[in-house]
């Protein structure tokens, strides 16, 4: 009996040895993943930094506080009422973008970093946009921003934190101002587009009215040029008919009978109601008279103008 209970007792301590030294090599081996850092305590003060890697730490002495993210975090704050300069509440959102530095000043300056950045990008916006009327406001998102991270870099930097970037997701007016802007705007837009009506038909009646000069200038060329090549034509018409004249040296008599033929083409014409008769006319009859007047056949001269 004594001997079972003696062996019991023993496989009880010897469990208990085993588990005490597993429980041992756990709190003494830790991995700290990559982009993790670790603070030491021993007996309750800070002793140490922890770099990613396999660490060996003093069982029950050593104490490993919760592991610090060493990525840049990005943080977005819900919209915060401001109020302008000409006194609109505004109601604006922003984001964050921060990285820790220094992990032991940021585990032991600051009991919460995320509520303090919070409440000093409050601070900071009502003391940056009190200063700007809501146009300002709309317009100056960059000049807010780097006016933000100044300050919020210049604060953090005791906690062991460094602000990378600050942006302004949204500024958003009071409605009436919404809609007044949004009347505003379209009327603006209204008057652009006229403008550019007015000077679409302006420019339309310059091009049509170059177009009918260019046209008019061109028909009248035309015209000129067709008068002088009739002109011409006429003129060399004439010419060869006097040369083929002159040519078969037609007398007087010839010339009044052709020039008989062509009265009736004088006056066969609408616009001719009157019509002068050259005093020619009655020398070219006395001498087609004569002609007619000879009873000898034999002394008529036949004159044959091939030209004619």
């Amino acid at each position: 009996m004594f001997d079972i209970s003696g062996a019991m007792i023993s496989t009880a301590v010897g469990l208990l040895v085993v588990v005490l030294v597993i429980v041992t090599l756990a709190r003494a081996v830790r991995i700290v993943p990559q982009a993790r850092t670790g603070i030491v305590e021993r007996l309750g003060r800070f002793n140490r930094t922890l770099n990613p890697g396999l660490s060996i730490l003093i069982p029950y002495i050593d104490r490993l506080l919760p592991l610090i993210d060493m990525r840049e975090q990005v943080v977005s704050f819900p919209p915060q009422p401001v109020i302008t300069e000409d006194n609109l509440v505004v109601n604006i959102d922003s984001v964050i973008y921060f990285q820790v530095t220094d992990p032991k000043a940021a585990m032991y300056e600051i009991a919460s970093p995320i509520t303090g950045i919070e409440q000093l990008t409050v601070t900071t916006l009502r003391n940056v946009i009190g200063g700007m009327d809501l146009e300002q406001t709309l317009t100056s998102r960059e000049d807010i921003n780097m006016a933000l991270r100044g300050v919020l870099d210049e604060a953090t930097g005791k906690w062991g934190i460094r602000v990378n970037r600050v942006e302004l997701k949204a500024v958003d007016p009071p409605k009436s101002v919404q809609e007044t802007m949004e009347k505003q705007m379209r009327a603006e837009r209204e008057k652009r587009a006229s403008i550019l009506t007015a000077e679409g038909f302006k420019a339309s009646q310059i091009l049509t009215a170059e177009g009918e000069k260019q046209s008019a200038i061109l028909r009248a060329e035309g015209d000129a040029q067709a008068r002088i090549l009739r002109a011409d034509g006429e003129a060399q018409a004439i010419q060869k008919v006097f040369d083929a004249i002159h040519a078969g040296d037609a007398d007087e008599k010839v010339l009044a009978y052709q020039y008989i033929q062509a009265l009736p083409q004088l006056a066969n014409g609408t616009a001719n109601k009157v019509w002068v008769i050259p005093a020619e006319l009655s020398r070219a009859m006395e001498h087609l008279g004569s002609a007619f007047s000879r009873p000898a056949p034999s002394e008529v001269k036949v004159v044959r103008d091939d030209s004619v």
